[in-house]
């Protein structure tokens, strides 16, 4: 799922803070493949007896045999402490004609072959360094050469990271439904004429003919397939298999320009979305085997403020779910996001006030921008202008190219209509029922505020039927959860809380069940 944009931090630090951050794309930005290219560093003077190797140099034939380099080949994991979660890491050693060379990847975010630059070994020492994130591994070997104990570098930040040799950590998601399963799973077509695009997409229903109740699952942000993969979870295609098992048909899509959809979404909006969303409602409505009067929206996240925009519209749309849904304006949502998981990554007061500073100038730059050169040349100066400012310890600690790359995506359409988006006047237009969701420990759409924004927004509309609902233990993906860090995401074998998928499910048959 890519969970609503995680602009929790407009700092960086790097691999450490981008992991906890939530996102592949805050590691991969600063991978050797996507960094831009950096003056080389300045050569080291190795210790005698060591073999130093650097991937940029084509090295010169040595003795094939050597002892150190040999037991060091081969594929290593451990997992780095990030607050207080664990991320996995697997480090790939391989050998060249002089020394090693190797890649890192982080499985639970999907990166991988990130270059190591120099591999150093000096006896029981290794050291490697990747320079595109400006992080540094040293450690001992164990005599047997089965484990490495070390520390993982970066700027300020000084973390343990032990490996041991083995293959590769294997990602768990008992959940996930294997097949056959006991219902109908149909791979369907939805167009959208006036936008010119195919969605492809799975629609589940329960054996028989029908009609059966039926709802659209509407994801968060980025690009999502049918499914709202991430860190293989496969939420989605999970809970349209407890509704399908329990007579509730369901149809889930991939975003435009993602598997078997076309489009793009380098220009969208919300309100493009809500246009997917209604093509969606207008499909399920034509087939036979549903009935097109218990037809209703569940959405997580960003789709929470999707589903809203469609039902408001069609008055036709039975019910609506609301799964971790903003309730409150886009600008504000996000900065509660980011003081929340800074303070959860235990980031000191004084970077946590600098970046609130940054972040409220920068949405405030966003929100009444004309365009987008215009308001990349803005934001451009206001980072020039903030970084000085930053209290001097602090100062290595800020990656100024990664502070580029979110100016980059701050410009785009969809993060301007983001932004500016108030779900309040929305809301108060649906006269449907609505079940609100969030959990408890949701550091992305903190409970207390937007539970409480929807609430309001619904009352103040009149909606008669409404209900919010703050569950406990679970974070913005609905997993029982730690701390709720989106670090924690990947790590989490469980890829939707029971408790929540009940909650779902009877709330649903309570409106649109058997007839």
């Amino acid at each position: 799922m890519r969970p609503l944009p995680i602009v929790w931090s407009l700092l960086s630090l790097a691999l450490i803070a981008g992991v906890s951050a939530g996102g592949p794309a805050a590691f991969a930005a600063h991978t050797a493949q996507t960094a831009k290219p950096r003056a080389p560093a300045p050569k080291r003077s190795a210790k005698p007896g060591a073999t130093v190797t650097d991937a940029r140099r084509t090295p010169a034939p040595v003795a094939a045999a050597d002892t150190n380099l040999t037991r060091l080949t081969g594929d290593w994991t451990g997992r780095l402490m990030v607050g207080s979660s664990a991320l996995p890491v697997v480090v790939h050693l391989r050998p060249r004609s002089q020394g090693l060379t190797g890649t890192v990847d982080s499985p639970n975010q999907g990166v991988t072959g990130m270059a190591i630059d120099t591999v150093l070994v000096n006896g029981a020492e290794l050291r490697f360094e990747l320079r595109s994130i400006r992080a540094v591994y040293q450690g001992t070997v164990a005599p047997d050469a089965t484990s490495i104990r070390g520390t993982w570098s970066q700027g300020a930040q000084v973390v343990m990271l032990d490996l041991q040799r083995q293959a590769a950590l294997e990602q768990r998601r008992p959940q996930t439904p294997a097949k056959p399963w006991p219902y109908d799973a149909e791979e369907v077509v939805v167009e959208n004429p006036a936008a010119g695009v195919k969605l492809a997409g799975t629609f589940t229903k329960p054996p028989g003919s029908g009609p059966f109740p039926a709802v659209l699952l509407i994801g968060g942000s980025g690009a999502q397939n049918r499914d709202e993969e991430i860190f293989e979870h496969r939420p989605f295609l999970v809970l349209a298999d407890h509704l399908t098992r329990h007579g509730i048909a369901a149809l889930r899509l991939d975003d435009r320009g993602v598997g078997g959809s076309t489009g793009s979404l380098a220009l969208v909006t919300l309100d493009d979305f809500a246009a997917d969303a209604a093509a969606a409602v207008r499909f399920l409505a034509a087939r036979p085997d549903v009935d097109h009067a218990r037809i209703g929206l569940v959405g997580h996240s960003e789709g929470g403020l999707v589903a809203p925009l469609v039902a408001a519209v069609d008055t036709s749309v039975a019910f609506v779910v609301l799964l971790a849904a903003p309730g409150i304006p886009g600008d504000s949502l996000l900065m509660l996001q980011g003081a929340a998981i800074m303070g959860v990554m235990n980031q000191p007061a004084d970077m946590i006030g600098w970046n609130r500073r940054l972040q409220r100038v920068m949405f405030d730059q966003v929100k009444t921008a004309s365009d987008s050169a215009s308001l990349h040349q803005r934001l451009s100066r206001v980072i020039s202008v903030a970084l000085p400012l930053l209290p001097e310890s602090r100062q290595g600690q800020v990656n100024a190219q990664n502070l580029a790359g979110q100016v980059n995506m701050m410009t785009t359409r969809w993060f301007r209509s983001f932004v500016s988006c108030d779900p309040a006047p929305t809301l108060r237009k649906l006269r449907c029922p609505v079940l609100a969701l969030t959990g408890e420990k949701d550091l992305q759409v903190l409970p207390e505020e937007n539970l409480a924004g929807i609430e309001q927004a619904l009352a103040e509309g009149g909606n008669r039927e409404h209900r919010t609902v703050e569950l406990p233990g679970l974070n913005h993906l609905f997993q029982t959860a730690m701390t709720g860090s989106p670090g924690e995401y990947g790590v989490i074998e469980e890829t939707f809380a029971p408790a929540a998928l009940d909650t779902i499910t009877t709330w649903i048959e309570a409106r649109a069940g058997k007839r």
